[in-house]
């Protein structure tokens, strides 16, 4: 067995001369089991919102969008276009005309974002499974032209999901000038009715600003026909996804930018990484903090083996040897932490996925879930134990070489 670990190992679980050190040692490792602990806990909470707003916009966001890099919309027939929808891949593909337009319904008006899709966007997404009301989603009947309105628009708006009436929605003309004599001639005209549900992303983006309604009534009112704005795909189940749009992305060139969910949502998806950095950075201080106790606790050790010392360097121990006997036992505390730490923090993630220990509010629906949403990625049990053991490294190695330095040459 290695020398100084046996003797390093035999330090830190024997009685010391002083009892006081065996308390801090223990309270050392403890408290790093709790920041450790306290790391895991709250990366996977951020996960557990990361993963929770994914699959909210997975019922509205299409798996794969293609936007034109330059310009708001594109010829729908442009053989670049056609040449990825009828990839062997592709299993749902879905032309949209998406604008600005404003809606007003009994004097209520709002700035709205009209988005035209085509009659399989039900296929494309998952948008039946957040539609809400007595009716059901539709786009369009014989003459008639349905609008589904985000939930929160329609509160706006004064609607409730079966409104009755017709809504008026104008956009600008994009050919003539306008005339400040009849300027109600500047803009087009249209109206749409109820198909009896209103829809919930339960994203404030969404909700408080959209219209889903068909694609030709879209193309009607903002005079783009035989346009589109982008073109939304879903794959065949068991697609690589990345692979999919490597391929596209080649086949589009610089001329339209293929994205996934993420990338669609990067704004959001951004801020989240980076609350989640900050919340790691500020728990590695706190476990910096922490490990203060181990140097004070080898601190105590070496004045407490000063006899012991003398001893080994008669018996043939290196003055190596001994300085790395008191960094091993301050580095096996903080190891027996980190271990402690990630075990007790997962115990804790697991729980909270079956029990729900900790609600998000007092009572059940209060929120959008009942509780603190988690999800335990092996990627960050891996970089909160090397955060640890690192921390606890570079902590015990500069106070440890001193003290060590001082009672050796003594």
């Amino acid at each position: 067995m290695n020398f100084p670990f046996y003797i390093a190992r035999r330090y830190l679980f024997s009685k010391k001369s002083t009892h006081v050190i065996n308390l801090i040692s223990f309270i050392s490792a403890v408290g790093v089991a709790v920041a450790t602990m306290a790391l895991v806990v709250t990366l996977s909470v951020f996960n557990g919102f990361h993963d929770l707003v994914a699959s909210f916009l997975t019922a509205f966001d299409p798996q794969i969008e293609v936007v034109p890099a330059q310009g708001k919309t594109a010829p729908a027939d442009d053989p670049i276009l056609t040449k990825i929808r009828t990839l062997p891949e592709v299993d749902v593909a879905t032309e949209c005309v998406e604008d600005q337009a404003m809606a007003i319904y009994n004097g209520n008006q709002a700035m709205v974002m009209i988005k035209g899709v085509d009659d399989n966007f039900d296929q494309l997404t998952h948008i039946n499974d957040i539609v809400y009301g007595d009716g059901e989603f539709s786009l369009h009947a014989a003459n008639l032209e349905y609008g589904t309105v985000g939930i929160r628009l329609a509160d706006q708006l004064g609607m409730s999901a079966d409104w009755e009436g017709f809504m008026n929605i104008y956009a600008p003309r994009r050919e003539g000038q306008l005339d400040m004599m009849n300027p109600t001639e500047g803009f087009v005209e249209d109206s749409l009715i109820s198909p009896g549900v209103v829809f919930s992303v339960r994203n404030g983006r969404y909700d408080r600003n959209y219209i889903l309604t068909s694609i030709g009534f879209a193309r009607r009112l903002f005079g783009q026909q035989g346009m589109l704005s982008q073109l939304e795909l879903r794959l065949k189940p068991g697609s690589d996804l990345d692979a999919v749009k490597a391929e596209m992305r080649e086949i589009a060139g610089s001329k339209y930018r293929v994205l996934d969910r993420m990338e669609q949502q990067a704004d959001t998806f951004k801020i989240m990484k980076i609350e989640k950095f900050i919340a790691y950075i500020i728990l590695t201080f706190i476990l910096v903090v922490a490990c203060f106790n181990i140097i004070g606790s080898l601190s105590m050790l070496i004045i407490d083996k000063k006899n012991d010392v003398v001893t080994l360097r008669n018996m043939g121990a290196t003055d190596k040897q001994i300085t790395r006997i008191f960094l091993l036992e301050g580095r096996m505390i903080s190891g027996i932490g980190a271990i402690a730490g990630i075990l007790l923090g997962l115990l804790l993630c697991w729980l909270q996925q079956e029990y729900g220990l900790v609600a998000l509010g007092r009572s059940s629906g209060s929120f959008v879930v009942d509780a603190y949403p988690v999800s335990v990625h092996p990627e960050d049990i891996v970089i909160v134990f090397i955060t640890v053991i690192a921390v606890g490294f570079v902590s015990v190695w500069y106070p440890v070489r001193y003290f060590a330095k001082r009672l050796i040459n003594n």
